[in-house]
């Protein structure tokens, strides 16, 4: 094993939101999407009716989900 030292008086800054944020909502927006084309559909249906599956349908086809 080895052992890990930081040099005398150093302090880890945090980071600021402002950095952050842009990231979080990237990572949200992915996820969003990712669920759109991939699941919402049938019992996992956030949307009433087939509205948003066949817009995203060939997407979904692209991307390797199967659907039918």
């Amino acid at each position: 094993m080895s052992a890990t030292t930081s040099a005398p008086g150093t302090v880890a800054s945090p980071i600021p939101v402002r950095e952050v944020l842009p990231w979080a909502i990237f990572g949200v927006v992915l996820l969003l999407a990712i669920y759109f084309v991939g699941a919402e559909e049938g019992a996992t249906s956030l949307i009433r009716g087939m509205y948003v599956h066949e817009f995203v349908h060939d997407g979904r086809h692209l991307l390797g989900f199967p659907c039918h």
